[in-house]
């Protein structure tokens, strides 16, 4: 089979997928619960006493959690990551280090730990402290202290005849391994995860908005009560997390190279165009996203990023080609897999091909979910996914991209 040309899907294997979507969907809870502790935090960093309540700082959520396409955790022992951004926007890098402004921050996180009955001690990262709750709650949130930076970012792309429409929410970061961390400098490593969730969110905003109406025109709710985002699910977002579940699965014992998710969520927003059904948009997807992989004159591959396209997503892959390789043979054995699927008719078939590359749990449920859908009215809960087989014969734990997405 030629799995570079989109096979002509069966109802039957669109109908698995739209169950697979459903099934990778996390609880709103989970949505609701990030909301809640990066506001939370944010109030408690803003409040009278706040040592940095000056400096103006405004927490957001970034990474999987702003873009949702979050999936849970494949077992138990493994967390969901909530990915925050501290802005203090009334400091400059005129007036401290990156050393600095983290420790500002690691003091108010430490009292807020304290405040909040946190029994886990503030963890410090390389560019983040990160707050551990409770293991009930299985989940931990990563706060990257930033300077806002939009003004030379602008100048900077400018001055390279680079793309600098999203350059003005672009800020400057702390990281423990940049050469100038502990002396006030100029030079500050550069994110801009707003521009990068404004770019992912043009990439889809026709299907999301004409999603949004549709739910709103279902809605039970009273009044005017908004819809959140994270409830609207796109064909995009929904390909997405298919293709990071089969990602996790396929490197569940080789951790080190499995592809990051912020490449896979890149390469795969370039690539939709629009599609309106999840099949059509996961084969748009696995047939055209590595053809927004440049090469640099030097052979090195280049995956610019949207927001700020003088960084490199795959600059790890130059010292580290094995990645490189690893990503060209997840893309492979997923077009295989989702291919060999779309054309049959058996559902039972279609499971056991997709058990090889989902999890043979998630598999079965997505076989019982598609029957539900078809028949009786009843709507099985959402799939939170435990205990996979190979994840429990795994002594390897899956560990969390560092720019995910």
């Amino acid at each position: 089979m030629n799995v570079h040309l989109r096979p002509t899907i069966t109802s039957e294997a669109e109908e698995m997928l739209e169950a697979l979507a459903e099934e990778l969907e996390i609880p709103p809870y989970r949505y609701e619960q990030a909301e809640t502790s990066y506001k939370s935090l944010g109030n408690w960093l803003n409040r009278e006493a706040s040592s940095i309540r000056q400096y103006d700082p405004q927490v957001h959520v970034q990474g999987s959690f702003g873009l949702g396409t979050v999936t849970a955790p494949i077992s138990e022992d493994e967390h969901y990551d909530i990915d925050a951004v501290s802005e203090f926007r009334k400091l400059t890098k005129r007036e401290l280090s990156q050393q600095e402004l983290k420790r500002l921050l690691g003091v108010e996180m430490r009292l807020y730990a304290r405040a909040q009955s946190m029994n886990k001690p503030v963890v410090e990262h390389r560019r983040c402290w990160r707050l551990e709750y409770a293991d009930g709650a299985q989940f931990h949130m990563d706060v990257t202290p930033g300077l806002l930076n939009g003004a030379e970012q602008l100048l900077l792309l400018k001055a390279r005849g680079l793309d600098a429409s999203l350059a003005d929410t672009a800020i400057a970061i702390t990281d423990i391994d940049h050469p100038f961390y502990a002396v006030v400098s100029h030079e500050w490593p550069r994110s801009n995860p707003r521009g990068y969730l404004k770019w992912f969110r043009g990439r889809m905003a026709a299907i999301f908005e004409l999603r949004k109406r549709e739910l709103i025109r279902k809605s039970l709710r009273a009044g005017t009560e908004p819809i959140p985002d994270y409830e609207v699910r796109t064909p995009l977002q929904s390909a997405i997390m298919i293709l990071k579940r089969h990602r996790d699965i396929m490197f569940i014992a080789r951790a080190d190279e499995r592809p990051i998710s912020i490449i896979l969520t890149t390469l795969a927003a370039h690539a939709y165009n629009g599609e309106d059904k999840i099949s059509d948009a996961l084969f748009a997807i696995l047939t055209n996203m590595d053809r927004f992989i440049e090469r640099a004159q030097d052979g090195t591959f280049v995956i610019a990023n949207p927001s700020d396209p003088s960084e490199n997503f795959a600059d790890k892959w130059k010292k580290h080609p094995e990645r490189a390789a690893a990503f060209f043979e997840w893309l492979g054995r997923a077009r295989e897999d989702f291919s060999r699927a779309a054309v049959l008719s058996n559902k039972q078939l279609i499971a056991d091909l997709l058990a090889k590359g989902v999890g043979s749990g998630t598999a079965e449920r997505v076989k019982k979910r598609a029957a539900a859908r078809l028949g009786a009215p009843a709507v099985l809960t959402s799939g939170l996914v435990r205990n996979e087989a190979q994840a429990r014969s795994s002594a390897v734990r899956l560990k969390g991209d560092r720019r995910s997405a």
